[in-house]
């Protein structure tokens, strides 16, 4: 059996930077598929959890029709119960793409009230989290994916991304919004990626 320390120390599935790319540039490429290209943008910007991201209402994400810069969750993972830290902040860049998405909406004729969810199914009810892992699916397969990924990996690979730039594992544990800094821990471990452009520098 795995025992706690190894649990807590084995390397965490992420995507390369190449696929992050990849699914953005795919998914980014049509204004009709604007709804799918802003969920993974936000999971790879905010490193929400994808209970997280289809429970969010248009009130939690737009001040009338700005997107807000802090984001206070109301449902998140319950191992963490501070509601202090459950608290994301977008980037520059994800509003913009939010900004955009709202306008489309607009002209979808979707309901923009902020107890609405953000992101509706083509029925145009709350997208679920099982519509989410089958879209997350069929992206990857238009991306040219060689290897199938869960959409968790989209937040372990944001939470990598965050330490891989900073090396500061407060912040990513803040940006995680972990409870205790042992579960950020298992971002610190070098990815294969940044394995091999290390090895390639060393002289042989």
């Amino acid at each position: 059996m795995t025992n706690y320390i190894e649990r807590k120390t084995r390397h965490v599935g992420t995507l390369t930077t190449a696929e992050q790319r990849a699914l953005l540039v795919v998914s980014g490429k049509h204004r009709d598929t604007i709804r799918d290209h802003i969920i993974f943008s936000m999971a790879l910007a905010t490193g929400l959890r994808v209970h997280e991201i289809t429970a969010l209402n248009m009130g939690d994400i737009f001040e009338e029709d700005t997107p807000k810069q802090h984001v206070a969750l109301h449902t998140y993972k319950t191992s963490n119960e501070d509601e202090k830290s459950q608290t994301i902040i977008l980037s520059p860049t994800l509003r913009r793409k939010l900004k955009e998405f709202y306008a489309w909406k607009k002209a979808q004729k979707e309901p923009l009230q902020t107890d609405m969810p953000l992101f509706l199914s083509q029925r145009k009810n709350r997208l679920s989290i099982r519509q989410v892992q089958t879209l997350f699916t069929q992206w990857q397969k238009k991306a040219g994916f060689e290897r199938h990924h869960a959409f968790h990996n989209l937040r372990h690979t944001a939470c990598t991304n965050i330490y891989d730039q900073n090396k500061d594992i407060l912040l990513a544990q803040r940006f995680a919004r972990h409870k205790s800094i042992n579960y950020t821990m298992i971002y610190t471990h070098a990815s294969d990626e940044v394995m091999l452009r290390a090895v390639s520098e060393l002289r042989c």
